[in-house]
């Protein structure tokens, strides 16, 4: 039972994000993780504790019109989804929420074990160590968090598509073998839905309390975890060899779009499922609003990795390629 987490504040924590040049200094960069540490043991959350799962007020009611998917989401503005009768379209979009939970739980399961393979090198007295230990636990948590809401909806949610499970296996080898790709995978997965649990919770979409305390409770710790992502990722990457760092600049792109899909529009599966017409994809996630969207949700790494030479010409050109691309201010 965990006693220390106190009520979510109404206003959610942002990652601290010190430069380069401060994490440049080896006291400066283990003073952060330091301080990431003693944050996990002060404000952690318990999947079971913290979440009032059989409170009659957060019960799961399939017809329920809060499930709803509000006009300020791309599927839920098109006039298929308004068309569809009322139990059908709460069903719908609570089969969407469930659907990036399950997501959600797999992609901590992947990021669980790319920490593990990633600690498992480091040396005695690493300040990463400790870090690493206790966001595995924070992960863990999500996902028992994540799929506890998708057995609670009974409904069928598969998951991830097949190639990107097949694909999971090797980004948890990076954790070892290339932990600046893995934490960079970090980002590609937890800042976009990050960024979209945050406008959702500051624009009232969120209408049932269930889902609110999930996503306030993952956005309070994933704040740590962007956190030491964005600090890894600057102390290191400015020290890699000529050959790693153009790997970083083809890959990252393609993986950052690749991620954001998955994390904000429905599976092929879901797809089938609901026979959603081509056109109407096209209208809800192809259009210049949908662009938008998804350009907002990847500023934060996208703008890092500009800094750190990553994102660059020619290589901006991927990124305009898969549409995550914004000209630096």
């Amino acid at each position: 039972m965990t006693t220390s987490a106190p009520p979510l504040a109404a206003e959610l924590p942002h990652e601290e994000r010190p430069d380069a040049a401060v994490l440049a200094d080896d006291a400066a960069y283990r003073a952060l993780v330091e301080r990431l540490s003693r944050q996990s043991v002060a404000k952690h959350y318990d999947a079971y504790q913290d979440v009032p799962w059989d409170d009659p007020a957060y019960a799961i009611d399939p017809a329920d019109p809060r499930w709803e998917l509000s006009a300020l989401d791309p599927l839920g503005a098109t006039a298929w989804y308004r068309a569809l009768p009322q139990p059908l379209r709460a069903r719908f979009g609570l089969e969407l929420i469930a659907s990036f939970a399950k997501i959600g739980s797999q992609f901590e399961n992947v990021l669980q074990r790319g920490l593990l393979e990633f600690a498992l090198r480091l040396p005695n007295g690493a300040p990463e160590y400790r870090y690493c230990m206790h966001e595995v636990i924070e992960e863990g948590q999500h996902s028992l968090m994540f799929q506890e809401f998708v057995n609670r909806t009974g409904l069928l949610i598969p998951g991830m598509p097949a190639w990107m499970q097949l694909g999971a296996r090797m980004v948890v080898r990076l954790g070892r073998t290339f932990p600046e790709l893995f934490f960079l995978f970090v980002l590609g997965g937890e800042d976009p839905i990050d960024h979209v649990q945050r406008e959702q919770l500051r624009t009232g979409q969120f209408a049932h309390p269930l889902v609110r305390r999930i996503s306030q409770v993952h956005i309070t710790e994933e704040a740590r975890h962007l956190s030491f992502a964005r600090a890894y990722l600057r102390r290191h990457v400015p020290r890699l060899g000529t050959l790693k760092r153009t790997l970083l600049r083809i890959r990252t792109p393609l993986l950052f779009g690749q991620m954001a899909r998955v994390m904000m529009e429905p599976t092929p599966a879901m797809i089938a499922r609901y026979g959603i017409p081509k056109a109407v994809l096209r209208e809800a996630y192809r259009s210049p609003a949908a662009l938008a969207q998804r350009v907002a949700a990847l500023r934060k790494p996208r703008e890092l990795c500009v800094e750190l030479g990553i994102a660059v010409p020619p290589f901006d050109r991927l990124w305009r390629r898969m549409g995550i691309w914004d000209d630096p201010a």
